[in-house]
C-alpha cells in the first residue's frame, strides 16, 4: 500500500509502494506491481543513491525495518558498507534500495497474491533485469526524485546498475559496479540450468503449485539449487582454508538429502555440513519459484542485446564508472570487469577499475568491507579522482614507486 509521496528531508524506513498497471519486457502485464523499498536518510534534491541488491537480497541494505523473519543474507547484507558514517554514508545520501520484482520480499512475484487472492506461482509474468530497472525508476518517479547522484550494485545488482545506464543513461551522474560482468558465461549458465533442475524435480514443486498449507514446499530442491549457489560464490582457497577435508563426525547428517548406505562408513565431512546448514537456512527464508525467476532474468541479462557492442550500449552515459573486482572470483571475474572498463573507455568516459587482492571469491564483496568501503566512498565523493580509487590502466602504465595507494580507514566501518 502506498503511504504518499516522499518529502524532502523526510526519513523513510520500509514501505511498499502500489505502482499501477505494469507490462513487462514479455509483453504480459499485472494489474498492480506493488514494490517494496526501504530508504535511509533525509533527501536534499541532489543526493539520492539506488542500491541494487544481489540474487538472493532483499531491500533491508541496512538493516532498518527487518523483522524477525528476515535473515541471512537478505537482512543488512551490507550494513558495513550503508549506514551512518560508513562508505555510503546515510548522513549525507538519501540511499534506497528497491527488492526487485520477482523477489518474495514484499515485492509482487510468483508468492505474492494475484486478483483472484491466490498466489501466482508460475503465472506470474517472467522477469527481466530491465523490468526491474523500469521498476526503480517508477518508484523513484513516485517518491519525486528525478537524477541520481549515483546507482550502486553487487552481483547480479551489478548488472542492474549497468542497465540504469543503459535505459537511463541523462538519470546517472556515478555507476558502482561491484562484481559483476557485462551477462555471464557458459560455465555459470550451466550451472544455474542445474540448480533450476534441482527445483523443478523436486516433486514438491508440483509444477511451480506448492502454496497452501496443505502443500509440502519443494525444500530439497531449492536446498540443493542454494549449495550450488554457494559453490559458486566461493574460491578453492576460502573452501580449503573454512573446511579443508575435516570431518564433521559421522552422526550428523540431517534428513534432508538421504545419504548412500556406505555413508555409514564414510565421514561426514565439514563442508557438507556447511552446505547443509546453509539449505536448511535459505528454504526457510526464500521463495523456490522466485529463485528460478531471478536466476532467469540474470541468464538472460546482456549489456549488449539490441545493440552492436557493449560499448555502443554504453554510448549515451556520460557519468563515471567504477569496476570493482575481485582477484579470486571467478563467478565475475576481473577479466570481465575489464573488458566492461574498455567498453567505457572508447566511449571517452570516465572510468575507473579498482581491482581488489582477495581469495574469498564472489561473496568477497559482502564479506570484506574494509577493501570495498574506501573506493567506495571516495568515488561517490570525488568520482574517478578519489585517491583510493586505482585503475588498471594507470597501474599498468605507472611505476610501482609511484603509485599512489590510500590507507584503508577502519572508521568507516565503524557502528
Amino acid at each position: 500500500m502506498s503511504r504518499g509521496r516522499v518529502a524532502p528531508g523526510r526519513k523513510v524506513e520500509s514501505e511498499v509502494v502500489d505502482l499501477g498497471e505494469f507490462r513487462f519486457e514479455s509483453g504480459e502485464a499485472i494489474p498492480n506491481l506493488q514494490v517494496a523499498y526501504e530508504a535511509y536518510g533525509e533527501f536534499t534534491g541532489d543526493n539520492a543513491v539506488v542500491v541494487c541488491h544481489a540474487l538472493t537480497g532483499s531491500q533491508h541494505v541496512a538493516g532498518h525495518g527487518s523483522g524477525a523473519s528476515v535473515s541471512g543474507q537478505a537482512r543488512a547484507w551490507w550494513s558495513d558498507i550503508v549506514g551512518p558514517g560508513k562508505a555510503i554514508d546515510t548522513n549525507e545520501y538519501y540511499v534506497v534500495c528497491v527488492n526487485v520484482p520477482g523477489s518474495c520480499y514484499g515485492s509482487s512475484g510468483p508468492a505474492s497474491d494475484s486478483p483472484d487472492g491466490e498466489p501466482w506461482g508460475v503465472d506470474f509474468p517472467p522477469v527481466t533485469v530491465t523490468d526491474w530497472t523500469r521498476a526503480q525508476r517508477l518508484l523513484l518517479d513516485h517518491l519525486g526524485i528525478g537524477r541520481l547522484h549515483a546507482v550502486v550494485g553487487g552481483s547480479v545488482g551489478g548488472m542492474n546498475a549497468l542497465d540504469w545506464a543503459v535505459q537511463y543513461p541523462d538519470d546517472v551522474d556515478r555507476l558502482v559496479v561491484v562484481a559483476a560482468a557485462a551477462r555471464l558465461d557458459p560455465q555459470c549458465l550451466g550451472l544455474d540450468a542445474v540448480a533450476r533442475r534441482a527445483i523443478t524435480t523436486d516433486p514438491n514443486w508440483n509444477g511451480g503449485d506448492y502454496y497452501g498449507d496443505d502443500s509440502p514446499d519443494p525444500e530439497g530442491g531449492l536446498g540443493l539449487a542454494r549449495q550450488i549457489g554457494h559453490l559458486m560464490y566461493l574460491s578453492k582457497d576460502s573452501m580449503d582454508r573454512k573446511f579443508g577435508r575435516r570431518s564433521a563426525g559421522r552422526g550428523g547428517r540431517g534428513d534432508t538429502y538421504p545419504a548412500d548406505p556406505a555413508a555409514a562408513f564414510f565421514p561426514y565431512r565439514e563442508v557438507e555440513s556447511y552446505l547443509d546448514y546453509q539449505a536448511e537456512k535459505f528454504s526457510e527464508r526464500f521463495d523456490a519459484n522466485s529463485y528460478l525467476y531471478l536466476t532467469r532474468a540474470m541468464d538472460d541479462f546482456d549489456l549488449s542485446e539490441g545493440y552492436e557492442s557493449d560499448s555502443a550500449a554504453l554510448a549515451a552515459f556520460e557519468g563515471e564508472a567504477l569496476l570493482v573486482s575481485f582477484t579470486g572470483d571467478w563467478h565475475f571475474t576481473t577479466e570481465q570487469s575489464e573488458s566492461l572498463a574498455e567498453s567505457f573507455r572508447r566511449n571517452d568516459a570516465p572510468v575507473a577499475h579498482h581491482v581488489i587482492e582477495s581469495d574469498h571469491g564472489h561473496d568477497a564483496f559482502l564479506v570484506e568491507p574494509e577493501k570495498v568501503g574506501p573506493p567506495l566512498d571516495d568515488f561517490l565523493t570525488a568520482g574517478v579522482a578519489g585517491r583510493a580509487v586505482t585503475d588498471t590502466l594507470a597501474d599498468s602504465s605507472e611505476p610501482e614507486s609511484e603509485k599512489d595507494f590510500a590507507p584503508v580507514h577502519s572508521s568507516l566501518f565503524s557502528r
